[in-house]
């Protein structure tokens, strides 16, 4: 089981998870994806059903669904509705007895409220999963990368690695700070215990084997 937050939102973490999904399945994994809350549409959590096999309904991925494209904790102002926490506990459990394995996807980044004083990031610690930490491959995303670590070791979760995502578009071979990043993050995280798993690109449709035989011993 993980915990999928990201550096940012839009940086591809229903993407990696719906690659993972489909990897662990093809290899006779009854793993499942799970959208504690989604923000205007639903179609990160309609991805993640499809993925998991239709193992389970969306409404199921997902048990709170704002209308209003924002911040959770915005959404439910501007909506004046309550998100009530009960509801995700409810289905975690009853995901956790069903199924062995479950791809957890938080909403936006890391910090994002989800009340006034409850975060995705309290959730995750909540549900003590190991997080993997995407974040889109462009210039600054050391600064946000290590930024998110130093969080995520603040609450005293462990973080099974970073993903780099390159985006929609093809990396531009003239770019040079892409081409780097790479290096750079496993450099500046050397001794820290967290690993950079690999890198996505706007062509896989499988799950890269690098990022596949690193993450085999969290499952």
């Amino acid at each position: 089981m993980l915990f999928i937050t990201g550096t940012d939102t839009s940086v591809g973490k229903t993407y990696f998870s719906c690659l993972l999904l489909r990897h662990l399945r093809a290899n006779s994994r009854q793993a499942v994806g799970f959208k504690p809350i989604c923000c205007g549409d639903r179609d990160d959590a309609v991805q993640l059903t499809q993925a998991s096999d239709d193992a389970l309904t969306v409404n199921q991925c997902n048990p709170i669904w704002m209308r209003y494209p924002a911040a959770p904790y915005t959404s439910s102002i501007i909506e004046e509705r309550f998100i009530d926490l009960r509801e995700i506990r409810f289905q975690w459990e009853l995901l956790r007895a069903q199924f062995p394995s479950i791809i957890v996807e938080g909403a936006g980044g890391w910090l994002v409220p989800v009340h006034r004083d409850y975060s995705m990031a309290d959730l995750a610690r909540e549900l003590a999963l190991p997080v993997v930490l995407v974040a889109v491959n462009r210039l600054g995303v050391l600064n946000h990368t290590l930024l998110t670590l130093e969080s995520i070791r603040s609450m005293s979760l462990t973080c099974a690695g970073v993903v780099l995502n390159d985006g929609p578009l093809p990396r531009e071979e003239s770019d040079t700070v892409s081409l780097t990043n790479r290096s750079v993050l496993e450099d500046l995280l050397r001794g820290t215990g967290v690993p950079v798993l690999g890198e996505l690109n706007c062509h896989d449709s499988t799950l890269p084997d690098e990022i596949a035989r690193k993450l085999t011993v969290t499952f």
